[in-house]
């Protein structure tokens, strides 16, 4: 299994609208950037990830699973953006703020921690289990 965090803006697509979703779950369509793109083609149906609140809150506030592989995004005719689809798992019971995560050693090589802006981004297992810790899981 590989580990993932996706970046939403919580007033466009928060975790709530994720959990609202179901079983469902929902595309995790309109990347349009294609590092974010490849990230998510490397994703396997039941690899999990962070949902991250970008812009607002800046914190992890949930754990997501990859539901569907890579497909064509519904959101454009481009065959050059595809996307996966995910669905919520569970709550963090803390959650991990982007200020926390950046005055914790370990994960000072997380990519969160050193290219804030990609909206799609691998976590590695180290990086994984330190999260989780500071979640409280």
């Amino acid at each position: 299994m590989a580990y993932w965090l996706f970046k939403s803006e919580p007033d466009v697509f928060g975790w709530d609208d994720l959990v609202a979703k179901g079983d469902r779950g929902e595309e995790w369509d309109g990347v349009r950037n294609y590092q974010a793109r490849n990230n998510m083609r490397a994703m396997k149906k039941g690899d999990l990830g962070l949902f991250y609140h970008s812009n607002q809150g800046k914190e992890a506030v949930g754990i997501c699973e990859v539901s569907a592989e890579i497909h064509p995004d519904s959101t454009t005719d481009d065959p050059r953006w595809e996307c996966v689809d995910v669905k919520a798992v569970k709550p963090l019971p803390r959650f991990v703020s982007l200020e926390q995560a950046k005055a914790e050693p370990r994960l000072k090589d997380m990519a969160l921690v050193k290219n804030t802006r990609l909206s799609v981004q691998p976590v590695s297992d180290e990086e994984w289990a330190v999260v989780m810790e500071l979640a409280g899981l």
